[in-house]
């Protein structure tokens, strides 16, 4: 990553982060009920376990010392499968665990930041780059929302 992708990106995410704290912590802000929060924590918990054997699989996609491509397919792990699916489900995954987290903290800002474009244009990057590159590439495959996009 170049340098100053470092200070934009951090600059991204702080500035978010202040803008959510500032919500969750107005004077007139209205906690979430427990079963929305409770709906968020697992929805977090599950797409944050799910983005983990994402990054998991791929790292053992490629042989060490090897420069191999292949086409990412699932394995034995049930969160995998969203690769049935989508072609970058660790975006998929981290769009849900910023949904789990706005639903935790009911903040539209929050919501915002789930919402952002930049891991959408990644991913139809991906998609459309592994269809390039494999002739044999899943054709039901969406970049990143299943059956959507």
């Amino acid at each position: 990553m170049p340098l100053r992708n470092l200070f934009k990106n951090c600059s991204y995410y702080w500035a978010f982060a202040g803008y959510v704290a500032y919500h969750v912590n107005h004077p007139l802000f209205t906690e979430p009920s427990p079963a929305l929060v409770y709906a968020g924590l697992a929805t977090f918990v599950v797409s944050e376990l799910g983005n983990f054997s994402i990054h998991i699989l791929l790292r053992n996609l490629r042989p060490a010392g090897s420069n191999v491509r292949k086409i990412p397919v699932p394995d034995a792990n049930p969160l995998t499968q969203l690769f049935n699916f989508v072609s970058c489900p660790n975006y998929t995954y981290e769009f849900f665990s910023w949904v789990g987290y706005t639903l935790m903290t009911s903040c539209i800002p929050a919501g915002l930041f789930a919402a952002r474009r930049h891991m959408t244009v990644w991913a139809l990057g991906k998609h459309r780059n592994y269809k390039k590159e494999f002739k044999d590439y899943p054709k039901n495959r969406k970049a990143i929302l299943p059956f959507v996009l």
